[in-house]
């Protein structure tokens, strides 16, 4: 099998995005769980944001490295697209 360029990989765009959403979720989680241990909304705000940025940083560079790995990928058979029979119009 050959690798098809484009297919299991992800860009560097699309890492990124993942990147933010994901520690949006992760911050809003870090505030909260201080906020509960500490009873304090500024102690959690100040974790939160502490930790925002270097997690962040931290899963793009992760994100990165799994992307330039074929460990767990498999890749697929090309498609003859002259095998494949015409769809009929109506």
């Amino acid at each position: 099998m050959t690798h098809i360029p484009g297919t299991g990989h992800a860009t560097a765009k699309r890492s990124l995005a993942k990147t933010v959403s994901w520690r949006t979720i992760g911050t809003v989680d870090t505030i909260i769980l201080t906020r509960i241990v500490t009873c304090s909304w500024a102690a959690g705000a100040t974790v939160g944001f502490a930790e925002l940025f270097t997690k962040m940083v931290l899963y793009y560079l992760h994100e990165r490295g799994w992307s330039w790995s074929d460990c767990g990928l498999e890749d697929v058979e090309p498609i003859d697209l002259a095998s494949i029979p015409a769809i009929q119009q109506s």
